[in-house]
Order: C-alpha cells, then structure tokens, then sequence
C-alpha cells in the first residue's frame, strides 16, 4: 500500500542522471466569480490570451561533491591504514563541482515603462539557485534577478528587462472563489512547456502545515513535476492561486493540489517588489484553539475565536492588557472564527496600526484597542508571573480531574526540573482513565490557573471546582505549564 505524503516547499530538479528519482511538487487552485459559471464548450480562447503571461524558469546551483573510490575500512593502528591512506590520496578524484537544473513555472504580473518585469514564482523553485533564467512562451531566455522572496508563504519575486513586448495578467480576489468553480492551470509540467489543464475547486481553506500561514484552495486540476510558481486562474482569466504543492503517494497528479490563495500573494507581492522583504503585523500572543469544553467553561455559547495561552513579555498584547485566557473573537474588524486565522490575519495587518480587538473575558465582551508590532523572527520571553516559595507541602487527590496535586517545593522544583520562580500546583499523580489524562496532562506539568484564577494550593483547585459545579458548570479550564510552556484545556467534570 502507498503511503500518502504531502509534498511541498522543493522545486521540480531535473538534475543528470537523478530527473526520475525527484519528487516535483506543484499544484493549483483558483476559483471564479461568486456567481457560478457554466463549463464553456471549449478552455481555447482563454488559453491563447493566457499563455504569453506564464513563463518557465530554469535555475542551476552549484554542488560540490567528491567521487572515485572510499577509503576501505581497517582497525585502527593497523600497518595497513597509512598505505591506503596515502594511496587513495594520490590517486583519488578530488573536489569537482557539478551543475544541477531546476525547472518551475511562474507568471508576469508587472510591466514597467522601462522594461522592468516582475514575476511571481515560488520560493522553493528558486531557493538556493546562483542563476535564474526566465523562458518566454517564444523560448526566449533571460536572466533575471531575485528582488525578494518570502519563506513562510513560499512565494519569490523575480525582475527581467525584455526589449519586446511583454503581457501581464492581473491578481483576482480569491475570496469569491467557491467550491466547484471552474478553474484553469498553466505551467511547466515535467519540463515540457506551457501546458493547460482544467479542473474544479475542490476546497477551500486547506492547512497542510507547510507554513503559519496555511490557507490554501485545493484542486482537482492536473498538476504535476514543474508546474510550481504557475498560476491558477479562474474562467475571467484573474490568477486567484499560485500552484505550490500537491497530496499524491508517487509525485505525480492524482487529482489533490493545493494553490496559495489571491488574497493572501496580494500583500506579500507588493512588499516584495517595493521593500524586497515582507513586514509583518505582530501581536505578542502564543495561542489555541478553543474546545467545545473551554467554550463552555468561559461561557461561550460557540466555540470559536483563538485563546490566549500566554503574551509576550513587552509585546503589543502585554502592553494593550490582553491576559492569558482571553478569547480573540475579532482583529482590526475581522471575524477570527478558527484559531489559525488570526496569525494570518494580524500577518496582514499593517504595522504601527491601531485597531480595535474584541475580547472574551469573564463571561463578557470588551473591547481593546493595540498599536500593532513588527514580527521580528527570534523566540521572544513569555511574560510569567513571580512566586515567593512555598512553605508548606500538601498533596490532595482531586477526583473529577483524576490527578493527584501538590503544592510546589523546593523539593518538587528539582524532582521535576521546574523553574525557581514556578508558581502553581504540581501535578504528582494521574489516572490512567481519568478525564485529565484524555487531554494529555502529564505528571510533573503545573496547574497555574483554574478558571482564570491563581493558584496556589491543591486545596484551592478543589474548591473552584466545586465552585464550578455549585454554578452548574460542566467543564473547567485549566491552565497549565509544562514541557510545551504554557496551554489552557477544558476538562470535564460532571455533576458530581
């Protein structure tokens, strides 16, 4: 049985000898109008106009490598080990360099009075070329220069200067897409040129964990070896996706491919061109998703928004007042439904900006006004709150949790590595089938909040969750501290 691998961020390599032992990895969606058009009899005309904006693009890279025959193996001190040694040396190739040929896709977005080009493609197509040609639908080839390139969205932007006249296509609005839209793909397959396919858009949405920033249209287009960086368009002939990668257990289409969506090139395509990098918007918040059970626990009627497990230590969030334990239900105006959409969308926010963010906190709605930062790519601190030591050390088994707690000691600090300023209450015992084990607690983790309240002692969990349940609360949330730093869970606790 085939094993179904995801395949992304590497570019088609086409290299001597090794062109049939590469996986390429491409894909494409797109979308059309938000009203759904009908199949047209025929993809031809569409075809013709789009083709002269799609190009290839050919790198080449430069490997050292050594060949000729190993040093065979002999025990060490052995008579025989200088011999061989100095003989291998004489006689052995030395370094030699070799060129390896990538081959990927990519399409004009951009013509300037003074022959500057600009071409989108994706960053793994050109990720560590030392030269970078662009192949014209006329098999023109000219040098292009790297102007900028973003890793986390994999998409790389390329400048020619061409003497002829040279057609560009326009960027639509993805967000119209909808699944079962006609979309049409244009690429390099394989190296063989400007080839056209046709599908649907299967999906939308689709976070393959290639990137934070995950939110690509799936396919059935065919994709295949070299058609990454190409575009998708939909039947007004707008790219609404940049093909990336494709889901198949042998490297070639079987009908699942993924584009990055208009919406989320648009921005990072004009800071590229004008910046040459990409600034992102920054928060300041490490986050979750917010369970069925922690929705109840906050008095969520739905389970939706992103929670804060922990802020940054003099990031936007700490500075607006935004706590651990907060639900984010919009940014700057945006709905932030799923957890995994607000990195995106604070990404695309402007920075300096201030906006409005509506919170969840203690069972109300409040509004916070943040100066959005600059996402800066280094592990900022965790702000974390000061303890003084604990004196007394009580355990307590708590049963609708299934754990057994302790408070913290010296004693536990060593036993469980834990750090000097550690506040909270151990965790000393768990139930193998309690509910506390169902969501992966661990001995040695730290309970540092209970609904939203410090604790210190085994005795004051016990006591809010009777207070829970007295309020007729079936769940309650912890927050805790542990090898992954901090996570709130909602556990259920029954009625007693």
């Amino acid at each position: 049985m085939n094993t179904l691998t995801i395949l992304f961020n590497r570019a088609a390599r086409l290299r001597h000898g090794l062109a049939a032992g590469i996986l390429v990895m491409v894909l494409m969606a797109a979308s059309t109008a938000a009203q759904a058009k009908a199949a047209p009899e025929s993809f031809a005309d569409l075809a013709e106009k789009l083709l002269p904006s799609v190009v290839n693009i050919s790198t080449t890279q430069t490997i050292e490598g050594r060949t000729g025959p190993e040093l065979p193996q002999v025990p060490p001190g052995s008579p025989f080990e200088d011999f061989f040694k100095d003989f291998f040396d004489r006689n052995s190739p030395q370094q030699r360099r070799r060129k390896a040929t990538s081959l990927g896709s990519g399409f004009i977005i951009d013509v300037g009075s003074n022959g500057d080009t600009y071409v989108v493609t994706n960053n793994h197509v050109i990720a560590e070329a030392d030269e970078i040609t662009v192949i014209l639908q006329d098999d023109t080839r000219i040098k292009a220069e790297l102007v900028g390139r973003d890793p986390k969205t994999d998409i790389a932007i390329l400048k020619i200067k061409s003497a002829g006249k040279l057609k560009k296509v326009s960027l639509g609005n993805s967000d119209k897409s909808r699944v079962g839209d006609w979309v049409v793909a244009i690429g390099n397959p394989f190296g063989l040129g400007g080839t056209v396919t046709a599908g649907i858009i299967s999906a939308r949405g689709r976070d393959i964990n290639s990137g934070p920033y995950d939110d690509f249209i799936q396919t059935d287009a065919s994709i295949n070896r070299g058609n990454s960086g190409g575009p998708m368009f939909n039947l007004d002939g707008e790219v609404i996706g940049i093909n990336t990668a494709i889901f198949s257990p042998s490297g070639g289409s079987v009908g699942i491919g993924f584009a990055i969506p208009s919406s989320t090139a648009k921005p990072v395509i004009s800071q590229l061109i004008k910046h040459g990098e990409v600034k992102r918007g920054w928060l300041g918040v490490h986050i979750q998703t917010v369970t069925d059970e922690i929705a109840e626990a906050l008095g969520l009627k739905d389970a939706k928004g992103a929670l804060v497990a922990s802020v940054v230590e003099g990031g936007p969030a700490e500075k607006s007042k935004i706590k651990a334990g907060d639900v984010v239900l919009t940014f700057d105006g945006k709905e932030v439904d799923r957890m995994r959409e607000l990195p995106r969308i604070v990404a695309e926010t402007e920075v300096n900006k201030p906006v409005k963010v509506k919170i969840w906190r203690d069972s109300k709605l409040i509004t916070i006004d943040v100066t959005v930062g600059e996402l800066e790519d280094q592990d900022p601190k965790v702000a974390s709150k000061s303890a003084g030591p604990k004196e007394k050390v009580k355990s307590l088994k708590v049963k609708p949790l299934g754990l057994t707690l302790s408070s913290v000691s010296a004693g536990q600090r060593e036993k469980y590595k834990l750090e000097k300023d550690a506040k909270g209450v151990v965790v000393v015992g768990i139930e193998d089938d309690g509910p506390a084990a169902e969501k992966g607690v661990r001995v040695g983790d730290l309970i540092v909040e209970v609904n939203q309240q410090d604790v210190e002692s085994p005795a004051q969990v016990a006591k809010l969750i009777e207070e829970a349940r007295d309020a007729g609360r079936r769940s309650v949330l912890l927050l805790l501290e542990g090898q992954g730093g901090l996570r709130h869970i909602g556990i259920r606790i029954g009625k007693g």
